[in-house]
């Protein structure tokens, strides 16, 4: 599947004119607990050609594709990550210390180091504790649930708990 992936985002570049800077898997694949039925979380971060960021109306900073069984890829635009990691998105960090990755550049090796000096443990507690009631909510209030399901309650509790502990992003 690996390759399969890697092609897709070779296309998705070709296709969209961009060059993928970073891109990974994100989902439940990532954190070690997919199920048979999981699809592939792939995310990414691009960049476009230099004339595309002088125009002067607003632009579409997110790239998504439709999701099958199979793929879920969706990108974003390095000013949009810049922007997100500028307001400590826990979903930034996320995507820089995913254990699979798909593309890696210099890029990559020279933001992570960067990355840690816009991390704010309020914003992460409050970003997994808002997910972790979300998710008890939607998947955790039904008669039958899926063992899976517990784990979408329980890692941003241990995410919150990580940041208590270490006031570092959560690995």
């Amino acid at each position: 599947m690996r390759e399969v992936i890697i092609e897709k985002l070779k296309q998705i570049e070709q296709q969209e004119n961009i060059t993928i800077l970073h891109a990974v898997e994100s989902g439940s694949r990532a954190w070690g607990f997919e199920s048979p039925d999981s699809d592939f979380d792939v995310r990414f971060i691009y960049v476009r050609p230099k004339n595309y960021y002088l125009k002067l109306e607003q632009t579409r900073d997110v790239l998504e594709f439709p999701i099958n069984d199979l793929l879920d890829v969706n990108g974003w635009d390095l000013q949009k990550a810049l922007r997100l990691l500028h307001r400590s998105n826990p979903s930034v960090f996320e995507w820089f210390k995913s254990p699979v990755v798909y593309r890696d550049t210099a890029f990559s090796h020279e933001f992570i180091p960067l990355m840690e000096n816009y991390f704010s443990a309020k914003s992460g507690i409050y970003h997994y504790l808002n997910m972790a009631d979300g998710n008890y909510r939607e998947y955790l209030r039904g008669e039958m649930v899926r063992a899976k399901k517990y784990f979408y309650v329980l890692r941003p509790l241990l995410a919150c708990r990580w940041i208590f502990r270490t006031n570092t992003p959560p690995p």
